[in-house]
């Protein structure tokens, strides 16, 4: 595969994620908040890593996730990413090019490991993740192909890269180097908490430089400081050229100048684990996108390829997404 003639590249953090099932008192004895994701350090990740239960290993972050399940869909995806030279380095980087995702970005030689992130999964399957970077705040504007990113029709980049200043030069300058090839730029705001930290250079990014902005119901209401769901959208319709928001079993809903498309969630016979629900909505949309389908067909899409994602455990797909959009097809 030409990495100059990718449908989307996707930039953020290269995580290795354990998963492992846990219960609320846990959480409570341990506190840590449920359903969010908080940044730990290196001691704190061995603590944790040392009271969890049997975990299970598969390379993860969000973009990472998106791009894997992109390749299942049958795009031509790339990664651009920063993990170490060690053992979770080698399994991330092994894990991505096997789902089929152009992935060369150098790895770091000294210094932190790669990173990894705990995801404890409650009965409710409900995802909290504690995550230790390492490797991924070493990411720089030096690690980005420009040949990868012109040559892309979406360059996708992910919000949580946002907390360190070396990833966030690499954002600017990733969206200046799509635009300049007339190359549309996606963000997926990430996390509400993650909004919160970075509100007004979120807006301003958003403004200048994104063309399809992905986000949850709490990141979007955080973003704009809405009040209410209505609130969030009308300002969304004025700041962003298309906003794709989803809303859990509610579906999700497009939002691109005047015209608003509500899409339903796939039904699911039972919701395993949440992880990776929206980067496979983002995987689906984009997949859409890229092969000039029509927003309501994209957000069709989008809700196939997460309500598949939450009836399994972890956020890479386990079966061809391409294959199971046929059989939705032929139904």
């Amino acid at each position: 595969m030409s990495k100059g003639n990718l449908d989307v590249v996707g930039i953020g953090n290269a995580i290795v994620d354990v998963l492992s099932k846990t219960d609320d008192d846990f959480l409570h004895n341990n506190g840590i908040r449920k359903g969010t994701m908080t940044l730990v350090e290196a001691a704190q990740a061995e603590a944790l890593y040392a009271k969890i239960g049997p975990g299970m290993e598969v390379s993860g972050g969000s973009a990472a996730n998106t791009a894997a399940a992109l390749a299942s869909l049958g795009s031509k995806a790339g990664f651009i990413g920063k993990v170490a030279h060690d053992q979770l380095g080698s399994v991330f980087r092994h894990d991505i090019q096997a789902a089929g995702v152009t992935f060369e970005t150098a790895p770091l030689v000294k210094g932190v490991p790669t990173a990894r992130c705990m995801v404890l999964i409650t009965p409710d399957a409900q995802r909290t993740m504690n995550t230790y970077l390492g490797a991924c705040v070493y990411l720089s504007p030096e690690d980005l192909d420009e040949e990868m990113i012109s040559g892309a029709q979406v360059t996708y980049l992910e919000g949580y890269l946002f907390d360190r200043d070396n990833a966030k030069r690499a954002f600017y300058k990733a969206a200046q180097m799509a635009h300049k090839a007339k190359r549309k730029v996606a963000l997926s705001l990430s996390d509400p908490f993650c909004v919160d930290r970075h509100r007004e250079e979120f807006i301003e990014l958003v403004n200048d430089h994104v063309d399809i902005l992905f986000a949850n119901e709490a990141e979007i209401m955080s973003l704009y400081k809405a009040n209410d769901f209505e609130a969030a959208i009308s300002a969304a319709r004025v700041q962003s050229e298309l906003c794709a928001i989803t809303r859990s079993e509610k579906g999700s809903v497009i939002v691109k100048d005047g015209e608003t498309i509500e899409i339903k969630a796939e039904p699911v016979a039972k919701v395993v684990d949440t992880t990776g629900a929206g980067d496979l909505y983002a995987a689906g949309f984009l997949h859409g996108y890229t092969s000039n389908r029509d927003l309501k067909t994209c957000g069709r899409m989008a809700s196939v390829a997460a309500g598949e994602i939450i009836a399994q455990v972890g956020a890479r797909p386990q079966r061809s997404l391409a294959d199971l959009l046929k059989a939705k097809d032929a139904a």
